[in-house]
């Protein structure tokens, strides 16, 4: 049965803290978020319910990408919900879960109205949601002091 959501996930080997707070501070965020090569202008991030993020994600070739979302849910180390107001529309949720005391499970689900939407960019997110989590590593591993 084919879904309408896309999960991709990580382990981390860095306390649940230190990798939620990677996400919540926007100057450790914009080194990481989205594809290999992609840079990132934050005009807003406001992390709270109702609060807004907007970017701009620059390509590496060409191009800059609007990104508009509103935050739904923020629960510290735990959880953040969003909904995106620019194309394309789904849901985000990551997922933090503190497995040990260094390692942490980091899960993204993205939630599409319809199989035929998420179907037309699955092929694309699932890799480059893995490069996502490999600049996230890179960014952990620039503040690797923290995670022992």
């Amino acid at each position: 049965m084919k879904s309408s959501e896309i999960f991709s996930s990580r382990i981390l080997n860095c306390p649940v803290e230190i990798v939620y707070n990677t996400f919540s501070n926007p100057n450790h965020l914009k080194n990481w978020w989205g594809p290999e090569g992609f840079t990132n202008t934050f005009h807003e991030f406001d992390l709270r319910p109702g609060g807004n993020w907007i970017l701009t994600m620059h390509g590496p070739d060409k191009g800059s990408y609007e990104n508009s979302s509103v935050f739904e849910t923020v629960m510290p180390n735990k959880f953040v919900s969003w909904k995106r107001k620019s194309q394309p529309l789904f849901n985000m949720e990551i997922s933090f879960e503190k497995l040990e005391e260094n390692k942490t499970q980091i899960l993204f689900r993205m939630i599409f109205e319809t199989v035929e939407e998420c179907d037309k960019l699955r092929k694309f997110v699932e890799p480059k949601n893995e490069e996502n989590f490999d600049r996230l590593e890179r960014v952990i591993g620039s503040i690797e002091n923290l995670c022992r």
